[in-house]
């Protein structure tokens, strides 16, 4: 598995299409759900974004943020499990929100602090992060 952070527009997308031949995307944006993509994954590279909508949509039905939380890692180490028995690819893009002022209200920081954990969870698993600032991609060490 591999990771893609950075804010809002910072070309994470961009970066991700340069650098894999004709993944399969499953996004949030275009309204797929998260637990849907074992139903594409029948390619040799899916991207999966848009985790802070897949959050931010469980976050009323869900009070409980440790709970949620496992919920989230048990996707990405589904994740894993693809990669090891189909010999596929996963590449996550995630939004780094933890850079600005923190919300007031409590369902925006909850969706933060979640988002916060996830790509955490997410750089423990990967074999690489990548950083995405203004088109420039920086690799983490993990």
């Amino acid at each position: 598995m591999q990771l893609f952070i950075g804010g809002t527009c910072a070309g994470k997308r961009g970066v991700v299409r340069q650098r894999f031949d004709a993944p399969h995307w499953h996004s949030a944006h275009a309204r797929d759900r998260l637990e849907a993509w074992p139903s594409v994954a029948d390619t040799a590279c899916l991207v999966l974004e848009g985790w802070e909508r897949w959050i931010g949509e469980r976050l009323a039905a869900e009070p409980d943020d440790d709970r949620l939380r496992q919920a989230m890692v048990r996707e990405l180490d589904a994740l894993r499990a693809w990669e090891a028995e189909q010999g596929g690819q996963a590449v996550l893009i995630l939004l780094e929100m933890g850079r600005g002022i923190v919300p007031l209200g409590l369902e925006n920081r909850r969706l933060r602090d979640l988002n916060g954990w996830l790509a955490q969870d997410t750089a423990a698993r990967c074999e690489r992060v990548w950083y995405v600032w203004n088109g420039l991609v920086k690799e983490l060490s993990c």
